[in-house]
């Protein structure tokens, strides 16, 4: 995320560790869910999809979809759809229930991730027998295993796991956004789109697409898992992009390998993609390969056809594919149902100036127990307000008095 990388094999090194994005206006959390672009990721020993499209509800939490599905009494489930993941990852529990006991551990490459104590381990490889997304039914499904329990906390749902790419391989699958849902269908009964189709730019098939800054052009994965906007690498394969707003230090970064604070600023280009005009988007800066997050996703309707390498872009509306200004307290936070503890702190901002501190506990905001405050409400809290009054726990005991932090547009 930021314009031109050192080299691809360093960006692609560093990519294996970055996963999954969801940027939270009040901080944000990657997953274990990497891309793997030296050898085609594992898919489902059987897809069944049946003669007719199959819809399956979707939540938009943050920007990412989530989709809630039964197909047994213990249901129901609820899955985030992460399209930059060459993985599935679902939790213990879930394995335990589908585990294909006769099949030897699946080749799927090794994530690590590290614990609340600190200390690293590499995720566990399984089959299981079955998952099922509405009508459509996936068999002997290579995964990892992974406690979602993080996740879950915050996003404010029970998450049993993360649907990688390379399970939808033998569909075509739309994220249909605007009607928060998901649509998959048989390649063989399958209808054209409508809006703009573009080929993958990955032998692998993982969806990389070419954008435009200005004159240049750039490849940059599609990411669903990513709650973010657009992420540029300013190194030597990157776009080089002109900011109009920034560099400035944005939120702080959860990631399963450890946190960095990000760098953000607003381009002072246009991208396009396809026929699609972003202007001047809001973006972050690094040393990763560039990604296109759920921030402008979610204002498409996106069908991908793994078989022939190519993704659909369809609009409805004549409005811009706009970004809105990025704003914060300052703060970002892991969440849990009973408090938030501070991870970050932006240098010069309201909540530095109020001498917040790393690993302080949040157990209110504007009066009101964290718990009440799912991601919609907190986000359009951030998006709207003047200012967000803090309860802080002091010395693990007592709250303290609220602090009132300003709202203040990191990037215009």
């Amino acid at each position: 995320m930021t314009p031109e990388a050192p080299s691809v094999s360093a960006a692609l090194h560093r990519m294996r560790r970055r996963v999954l994005v969801l940027a939270l206006p009040f901080g944000f959390w990657l997953l274990p869910g990497c891309l793997s672009l030296h050898r085609e990721p594992p898919r489902p020993g059987l897809t069944e999809v049946g003669s007719k499209p199959a819809a399956v509800p979707a939540h938009l939490i943050g920007n990412a979809l989530v989709v809630e599905t039964k197909w047994d009494s213990y249901g129901p489930y609820r899955f985030l759809i992460d399209t930059g993941s060459s993985s599935t990852l679902l939790t213990p529990e879930l394995v335990r229930r589908y585990a294909a006991r006769d099949a030897p551990p699946p080749a799927i490459p090794e994530v690590p991730v590290r614990s609340a104590s600190g200390a690293s381990k590499v995720l566990t490889a399984a089959t299981v027998e079955r998952l099922q997304l509405g009508a459509v039914r996936f068999e002997r499904v290579p995964v990892l295993i992974y406690d979602c329990a993080d996740l879950s906390d915050q996003l404010g749902v029970k998450i049993d796991g993360i649907l990688g790419f390379p399970l939808f391989r033998e569909t075509i699958l739309t994220l249909d956004y605007p009607h928060e849902r998901i649509v998959m269908e048989s390649p063989s009964r399958a209808q054209p789109p409508l809006g703009d189709t573009m080929t993958f730019d990955n032998q692998n098939k993982a969806p990389f697409i070419w954008l435009g800054i200005g004159d240049r052009r750039f490849s940059a994965l599609i990411d669903s898992g990513s709650d973010g906007t657009l992420s540029v690498n300013e190194g030597p394969a990157g776009p080089r992009p002109k900011l109009a707003v920034g560099p400035t230090e944005g939120p702080t970064v959860g990631t399963l390998a450890g946190e960095y604070q990000t760098i953000v600023g607003r381009l002072a280009e246009d991208v396009t993609l396809g026929s699609y005009v972003v202007p001047r988007p809001v973006v972050e800066i690094d040393e990763n390969l560039p990604i296109i997050g759920g921030g402008i996703l979610k204002q498409f309707t996106i069908t991908f056809d793994p078989a022939h390498s190519r993704v659909t872009f369809y609009r409805d509306s004549v409005d811009p594919v706009s970004t809105p200004p990025l704003r914060s307290t300052g703060l970002s936070f892991r969440r849990t149902p009973a408090y938030w503890r501070v991870s970050g702190v932006i240098p010069g901002s309201s909540a530095d100036g109020a001498n917040v501190q790393l690993g302080d506990l949040v157990t209110r905001v504007n009066g009101e127990p964290v718990s009440k405050w799912d991601l919609r409400r907190y986000n359009e809290l951030v998006a709207n307000g003047a200012a967000v009054d803090y309860t802080f726990l002091e010395n693990g005991k007592a709250e303290s008095s609220p602090k009132r932090l300003k709202v203040v547009d990191l990037v215009p």
